[in-house]
């Protein structure tokens, strides 16, 4: 029995490769139960579940004897008990499968055939450019990793972006020219639209399963444009490469009200579902650049997300499950501000943030870095309800590349075990960055009194209860000694203002 997961839609699937339709079976399950171990966002489950149903279509064009388990069959709906019926119906010897994208469903794989006395076969994915066991050899004995590091190995390994032995330009890393706002006067002007598809007959056939099934789960439907299959994917890869990778280098770190997807190039997606491979988005980006169509740094900046730090997240990730799910390196114990679900603050950043995700499901990861993850760290959120909501309202969230992005660098979980510092800022960076201090409540320059920006007040609160800390780390020794120019008494009405707005951050 070859088990295909949600996230695991090509026909390149290593479990697939020895298949033998004469005595072999394919197996896909949709579960209630994968949409409510967090509280998913329903254009998150509109996703996986078309994709999966566009995938079984293209699975049974082969002809292979094939079982599909849809959502509202006749079975309980949690996971494991639909495969345990399954491999009961069957009886098959042994269930093939690639590693999960989750430590979750790779114990639940374990449990369910171990109960069911079914040998269970993980295969290596091949849809990633390192494998655990590559990234495990490349990590021994290293305390504290670093993704740099890490990517020039890749880059010599996979013979990208290179002139001989060396770095195409002479330079690995070209972040530097990567980091700018949107004009403020003139704003983001004319940005290449997307690819995006409108509902077919099995998404809009999906999307009422959803709303019926999954009525009170946050998010919307209304906005759903995603790939569901490769020929879509593919299209959408085509769409970026050509009209908006040449600007995506320059912007990738700018906000502006009312541009969700700015120069993004929005096929996170296609990847994490396998829709797409690593490999093909990177030969894309480094062909466009090497025919003379985008600049060296939007090439690059590009690549390091996909060659870099994608393939280094996942690394981390099986390295240090289970613990990783527990990290709280501030030992943060608040509880997740309910304006989280519904948007609903007078903070324009956090507003706006919010807002396009429950309408997307979408946000870039400036958004999510420096603000809503900026605020959660600051706020003392504690880290597994603050996971736990990246993982539920984001549709390209599966758990291998969220938990270590946000327990290890949005709230620093994990200490400096792969980031150097906490990424904390205060309403400053959101100023420069984007236009969402334009009009709102709180002023980022003030630190306290009424119109103190709530960012720029815990930063400083922040910095005044860690400064020990950061004044020991030479990446934060000199926000440590800026605080050091304030006066007692401002120290003290920091903390004052800190203390109520930590106390009732909903009023925020």
């Amino acid at each position: 029995m070859v088990l295909i997961l949600g996230d695991q839609l090509t026909l390149d699937n290593p479990a697939l490769a020895d298949f033998d339709p004469q005595q072999d079976v394919v197996v896909m399950i949709e579960a209630a139960s994968e949409g409510m171990a967090v509280w998913s966002h329903k254009a998150r489950i509109v996703l996986f579940l078309s994709a999966m149903r566009h995938f079984a279509l293209a699975l049974g064009e082969r002809g292979w004897p094939f079982v599909y388990v849809k959502l509202d069959d006749p079975l309980p709906g949690d996971f494991a008990v639909r495969l345990g019926a399954v491999l009961a119906r069957h009886q098959p010897q042994a269930v093939y499968v690639a590693e999960p994208g989750e430590w979750r469903m790779q114990q639940l794989l374990e449990e369910t055939c171990t109960t069911a006395q079914t040998t269970l076969r993980l295969i290596d994915d091949t849809h990633f450019l390192c494998s655990k066991t590559e990234f495990a050899t490349w990590a021994k004995g290293k305390k504290e990793l670093r993704m740099e590091f890490f990517y020039r190995v890749m880059r010599k390994k996979h013979r990208v972006l290179l002139d001989g032995d060396q770095p195409e330009g002479g330079e690995w890393n070209y972040d530097a020219e990567n980091r700018s706002a949107f004009p403020k006067r003139t704003g983001p002007g004319t940005i290449p639209a997307p690819a995006s598809f409108p509902p077919d007959a099995i998404t809009r056939e999906v999307i009422a399963l959803v709303d019926s099934e999954f009525a009170d789960h946050p998010g919307s439907t209304d906005q759903f444009i995603w790939p569901v299959d490769r020929a879509q994917a593919l299209q959408a890869l085509a769409r970026f490469i050509d009209t908006r990778l040449i600007q995506f280098g320059t912007f990738q770190d700018a906000m502006w009200t009312d541009t969700p997807f700015g120069w993004h190039a929005l096929l996170s997606t296609s990847l994490n579902l396998h829709l797409l491979s690593p490999a093909e988005v990177v030969a894309a980006a480094e062909a466009a650049y090497r025919a003379g169509q985008i600049p060296l740094a939007s090439a690059e900046g590009f690549i390091r997300q996909i060659l870099g730090w994608r393939e280094f997240i996942r690394g981390v990730y099986w390295l240090d499950m289970p613990g990783m799910k527990q990290a709280n390196h501030y030992d943060h114990q608040r509880p997740l501000p309910r304006f989280y679900w519904t948007g609903e603050t007078g903070m324009a950043c956090m507003k706006a943030a919010i807002g396009q995700t429950l309408e997307h499901g979408y946000a870039h990861h400036i958004q999510r870095l420096m603000v809503t993850g900026n605020f959660a760290l600051l706020a003392e959120l504690t880290p597994q309800q603050v996971c736990d909501w990246y993982l539920a309202v984001y549709v390209d969230a599966i758990e291998w590349v969220e938990l270590p992005n946000t327990a290890g660098m949005a709230l620093h979980a994990l200490g400096n075990r792969f980031t150097s510092k906490p990424y904390i800022s205060s309403g400053a960076y959101i100023k420069r960055q984007s236009n969402y201090c334009s009009g709102c409540k709180y002023d980022p320059a003030q630190r306290v009194g009424a119109q103190a920006c709530p960012f720029t007040t815990l930063y400083w609160n922040f910095i005044d209860k860690h400064e020990a800390t950061l004044t020991g780390n030479p990446r934060t020794a000199l926000m440590a000694k800026n605080i050091t120019r304030l006066s007692s008494t401002e120290r003290a009405d920091i903390r004052a203002l800190a203390a109520q707005m930590l106390a009732y951050p909903d009023a925020l």
